[in-house]
């Protein structure tokens, strides 16, 4: 007799309609407007992606280069000019040699970039005299660093275009230099038609992955769910997984970012599965956590729908208008009475001696991550306002709860610390290595909140 499925019912994957709307080059045309609009007077100089030193997968070209040119291809470089608000664009291209182009591709030359993008072009040779130029003219410059994500732009430190920016400042020391990011990043934050119906793209492939992990037969390790879930973004139109995909079952599904997904699924454990894909360009970021045999525990029953409820609070306060911040707190204040009520903790409002003669709230043990990020071209984009949600604004709600017994391990060891642990060790021991996040993408419009997932 084969493995019984995960759930009675087989999960069909259904094959959408294309996607209509489009980013064009009239839109990155009006992208690189509104940038010299908000610079006035200045110069944008920015690094693309360069060739990858391996061959284990295809070219990305680095969002923030991307958004402003629609241009995908490798070792280039963009400078906007703005005088008085109006702009002129030039690209820098690399010529790939013949012979490996054969291998790679060829790539546009400059007489395919104004026809294509709408850009002059010139040699990336002339790179350095044009900046000299721009630099000798006491113009303001910009610049946009090709640094590959933003979480990981301080470690980033040894790029093309950050190299190129320290040399400028030897040659030109009276030369300040601006950062163009916090310009762009506002641009990018608000999603326009055609950049919502990707994302929705991306989260109904994404969505359909998960969907075939619980029709597949029940798994004896992670990878088996890794290859059902990529396997699918892909036959659906997936271009490449949005992050490194999470399959962590017992233990390791409290680990937040466990990518290693080689461990045995063993029955009676959930399964913390993270795991979505981008769709031209665009990320989409989805979670469900699952019983690796098909049926939750009463005590797991009771833990993922604290973690639900916590989401639907969330949910309720992410409107137009709305906070951000009162959406998570919503979401805290249901998992926090939940912990209370579970034994988790010892109280709604009962703290721990987290270092020195600070206190923290007991629930933050158990809730270790915010519950909100922004999506877009990047899996962790921007809000265009820290303080109220507006439309065109798309975004992540994923509360967690994630119990494991070396959590308290690692508190400082003092009198109320130890009190407080032996208070919780019995219901702690019950949940131990349960880890739960549900995370689903949203966006508002101007017909209010829509889950995309």
């Amino acid at each position: 007799m084969g493995k019984r499925f995960l759930f009675h019912s087989v999960a069909v994957i259904v094959l959408a309609a294309p996607v209509s709307a489009q980013v064009t080059p009239a839109d990155f045309a009006a992208r690189r407007d509104s940038l010299a609009a908000r610079i006035g007077n200045g110069a944008v100089i920015a690094f693309g992606e360069r060739t990858p030193v391996t061959d284990f997968g295809p070219f990305f070209q680095i969002p923030a280069f991307h958004y402003l040119t629609g241009f995908d291809e490798a070792d280039a470089a963009f400078i906007l000019v703005a005088h008085d608000g109006h702009q002129t664009s030039t690209m820098f291209l690399t010529p790939i040699a013949a012979r490996t182009a054969f291998y790679y591709g060829f790539r546009p030359d400059s007489a395919d970039v104004p026809r294509l993008y709408g850009l002059a072009a010139r040699s990336f040779s002339a790179l350095g005299g044009v900046v000299d130029s721009l630099a000798g003219s006491g113009m303001p410059i910009y610049t946009l660093l090709d640094f590959a994500d933003a979480d990981f732009q301080r470690q980033d430190s040894l790029t093309r275009g950050g190299q190129f920016f320290k040399a400028l400042q030897v040659r030109h020391p009276e030369l300040k230099l601006a950062n163009a990011h916090p310009l762009v990043n506002q641009l990018r934050a608000r999603k326009t038609p055609g950049e919502i119906a990707l994302l929705r793209k991306a989260a109904e492939i994404s969505s359909d992955g998960h969907r075939a992990v619980l029709g597949m037969p029940e798994p004896a390790h992670e990878y088996e769910i890794q290859a059902v879930l990529e396997s699918t973004f892909l036959k659906l139109g997936g271009e490449r997984i949005a992050y490194g995909s999470i399959v962590g079952s017992g233990e390791r599904g409290t680990q937040l970012h466990y990518m290693k997904d080689r461990g045995p699924t063993v029955p009676g454990d959930l399964v913390v599965i993270d795991a979505a894909t981008q769709y031209q360009g665009y990320a989409a970021d989805v979670t469900r956590t699952i019983p690796v045999s098909g049926k939750f525990t009463p005590a797991q029953r009771k833990l993922y729908q604290l973690v639900r409820d916590a989401q639907a609070a969330a949910e309720r306060n992410a409107r137009a208008g709305m906070s951000p911040n009162a959406a998570a707190d919503s979401s805290v204040v249901v998992r926090e009475r939940g912990l209370a009520e579970l034994g988790l903790i010892e109280g709604v409002g009962a703290t721990y001696d987290c270092g020195g003669t600070a206190t923290c709230p007991q629930a933050q043990i158990w809730m270790i991550h915010g519950i909100s990020h922004g999506l877009g071209l990047a899996v962790h984009d921007l809000l265009q306002s820290g303080t109220k949600y507006q439309v065109g604004d798309a975004f992540t709600i994923e509360p967690g709860i994630y119990v494991s017994e070396k959590m308290l391990d690692v508190l400082p060891d003092t009198p109320r610390n130890r009190a407080f642990i032996e208070k919780v060790k019995p219901a702690v021991a019950r949940y131990n290595n349960t880890g739960i996040r549900i995370e689903d993408d949203y966006v508002i419009t101007d017909k209010g909140l829509e889950r995309m997932s």
